[in-house]
């Protein structure tokens, strides 16, 4: 577990710098490659990826909190996140037609994802 992680920030060690254009990057999980960025939130504390998985889960687009990202490398064009494939392919489902200001949009990402990091569900 990873206590006083805030699942909607980059991690300060993940080399995330704002602005940077991650559209295209290679995801990789801890048990291999999920899909590429689709998306980049970088609101401040709504801070996440949209990830297609291509033909991985037939297409589907996944949302994953920033704080899932362990580090990015740049000359690789890839970013890692601490998450196995299982666990993201079983994420909620992203809806591609919620507007990224509703403000229930992170509601069952925060409840699915927030354990991992120690965050208690109240």
């Amino acid at each position: 577990m990873n206590e006083g992680i805030n699942i909607w920030e980059f991690r300060t060690t993940a080399g995330h710098t704002a602005g940077t254009d991650l559209i295209g990057f290679h995801v990789e999980a801890t048990d291999g490659p999920v899909g590429k960025v689709d998306r980049l939130s970088e609101h401040v504390d709504a801070q996440y990826l949209v990830v297609d998985t291509g033909p991985w889960i037939f297409g589907k687009l996944v949302l994953l909190p920033a704080g899932t990202v362990i580090r990015i490398e740049l000359g690789e064009r890839k970013v890692y996140v601490d998450r196995s494939k299982d666990e993201i392919k079983n994420s909620p489902p992203y809806d591609d037609g919620t507007p990224e200001t509703e403000p229930d949009l992170r509601d069952p990402y925060w409840l699915y994802y927030g354990p991992f990091y120690g965050n208690r569900i109240i």
